[in-house]
């Protein structure tokens, strides 16, 4: 029965597409399953009408994948049909209108026993198209990408394996990957990404440091996002966002490692990086939190050469600490200060 409805499917497809199309829910509901549907619409290569039919799957949240049929197809044949569809794609407009497309075809190559290298094709194709994959996804490209790691194969290699299917891997694609990775806590393996992706020939962007650092504070791992920062600034040439270096400083000030909170910063500007107020503000009081008065006294001094000045309470309390720890000469130069600026 499957069978006949598939072939009647073909036919329809080939012979009226324009009846096809125009009662394409009608025959999904009454007369083919969506499975059905869609093996009809690969076989007639009628790939530009999957959008369409796949957007009953997500009214109805159907189940199970209507692209587990290709399972039943050899694995060479089945790569190239999934390349035709992500080629026939190209040019429908809206862009994104393939976006349950893309999902689906990702969730269940993901799931398939040989994941690599069609799913990263498949997730490339998503970015670009400007489509947000499903959440579900990040967990079961993460998985996909660890069981190939464990086996041995070289990030480098299993980048470079798209080009055996006529796609090349980019930095939006790695990011995905990057952040993916992050989002499930394999920081160590997000990190052989981003060193493995100049080798492949797609060179770390900022946003590429970004998800690592971010991650790698949230876990205030502290020594690794300061060595990452300083590996993105000097080898990579990359000025950090103002984001970036806010969260890493208030990392460190929750760890009350306020000196590298300072050696951060100077690091920073000395190598031609603006430093903006929230992160200076930040440093001075985690000095204070420290007790580490003399220090703040000179990050508030160089603070005031950058032009910014610190909220009045924080001015007060730098003084206050001076004196205390009977520094009086910084804390004259440091009033000074403020009142040369108007403060």
């Amino acid at each position: 029965m499957a069978n006949r409805a598939t072939k009647l499917g073909q036919s329809l497809f080939h012979f009226y597409p324009w009846l096809f199309h125009s009662s394409l829910i009608h025959s999904i509901s009454s007369l083919h399953s969506v499975e059905e549907t869609v093996r009809a619409a690969v076989e007639a290569k009628s790939y530009k009408q999957l959008p369409d039919i796949l957007l009953v799957v997500e009214k109805s949240g159907h189940s199970p994948n209507p692209f587990s049929f290709l399972s039943t197809y050899p694995f060479k044949l089945r790569t190239q049909i999934i390349d035709e569809i992500l080629q026939s794609f190209r040019s429908i407009r809206p862009r994104s209108h393939p976006h349950i497309a893309y999902d689906l075809l990702l969730s269940y190559t993901l799931q398939s026993p040989h994941p690599l290298p069609v799913s990263l094709a498949i997730l490339q194709c998503t970015l670009r198209a400007g489509c947000s994959p499903a959440p579900q996804i990040r967990l079961l490209l993460s998985s996909a990408w660890l069981n190939c790691q464990g086996q041995s194969v070289s990030v480098s290699r299993s980048l470079l394996e798209m080009q055996d299917i006529g796609y090349s891997p980019d930095s939006v694609m790695c990011n995905y990957l990057i952040s993916s990775l992050c989002a499930v806590d394999r920081l160590e393996d997000a990190v052989k990404v981003l060193k493995g992706m100049s080798s492949a020939g797609c060179l770390p962007n900022l946003d590429s440091y970004a998800s690592l650092i971010t991650s790698m504070c949230s876990f205030r791992r502290t020594a690794d996002a300061v060595e990452l920062m300083k590996q993105m600034v000097n080898k990579a040439r990359l000025s950090p966002r103002q984001g970036m270096v806010v969260k890493l400083v208030a990392t460190l000030r929750a760890n009350k490692e306020i000196w590298k909170a300072v050696e951060m910063i100077e690091f920073l500007e000395r190598e031609g990086n603006l430093v903006g107020f929230e992160s200076y503000q930040l440093v001075v009081e985690g000095c204070l939190e420290c007790r580490e008065y003399v220090l703040a006294g000179k990050a508030v001094m160089a603070m005031t050469d950058k032009g910014f000045i610190p909220y009045i309470k924080v001015r007060q309390k730098v003084i206050e600490g001076l004196v205390y720890a009977n520094e009086l000469k910084l804390a004259s130069l440091v009033r000074e200060r403020f009142v040369d600026l108007g403060s």
